[in-house]
């Protein structure tokens, strides 16, 4: 368990991997969602997994080269295109995925029922809290993350939720964490961000003068 600086007086916690998982996981999802609209029946789970991996490196890429700028029409155009490539080895838009998939997805893993909280997620949670400390989370995700939380009672973090979309900037953007910090009125040395990313929790904030550590949960 983390132990945090008697400096800090917040921490927040990235979202996906960190507090919640898709369940069932991201290439089971697609797939399912595939053969229910006629698409790629013969594929396995790990071919479509292997094709998601590519396709969302290559947003990954796009992100970094506009310098980690987001926004909701952004997310959605980047998911647009994730599960074009994975589907028809192509960036497409909404209107091309006339089957549907794109949408079936989009509120696939917009329901909660989807996710699932990682294994002493709720007691990391827990004991921040017995510190005192603020707790809230820091995410690269959408406006769908507050529905997902609101849905997750054990974990008691819907009202301090920093999401990327809503932000402007994604991690590992400073622009990400100064946002949050002005929100908060509290200094860079006073937060703590724990994620399951060593590049976009750790590093990012220990760049941005927070504290960072890595927390990897079992699900």
């Amino acid at each position: 368990m983390f132990r945090p600086p008697g400096s800090i007086r917040a921490v927040l916690f990235d979202a996906v991997g960190t507090l919640i998982r898709p369940q069932p996981s991201v290439g089971a999802a697609y797939l399912a969602a595939a053969r229910r609209l006629g698409r790629a029946t013969d594929w396995s789970e790990d071919e479509v997994a292997r094709r998601f991996r590519v396709a969302f490196g290559r947003q990954e890429s796009v992100d970094r080269a506009a310098g980690w700028a987001t926004s909701e029409r952004r997310e959605r155009e980047r998911w647009q295109a994730i599960v074009g490539e994975v589907f028809d080895g192509e960036v497409v838009g909404e209107a091309a995925a006339g089957d549907g998939l794109f949408a079936a997805l989009w509120d696939h893993f917009a329901d909660a029922g989807n996710w699932s909280v990682m294994e002493a997620a709720a007691a990391w949670i827990d004991e921040a809290r017995r510190m005192g400390l603020i707790v809230g989370v820091a995410s690269n995700f959408d406006e769908r993350l507050h529905g997902i939380l609101t849905a997750m009672p054990e974990l008691g973090v819907d009202e301090s939720v920093f999401v990327s979309s809503e932000i402007g900037w994604r991690k590992p953007s400073l622009a990400f964490f100064r946002a949050i910090e002005k929100r908060l009125g509290l200094a860079a040395g006073e937060l703590m961000l724990i994620g399951d990313d060593v590049h976009n929790d750790v590093e990012a904030a220990r760049e941005a003068g927070w504290h960072g550590d890595l927390l990897i949960a079992r699900a």
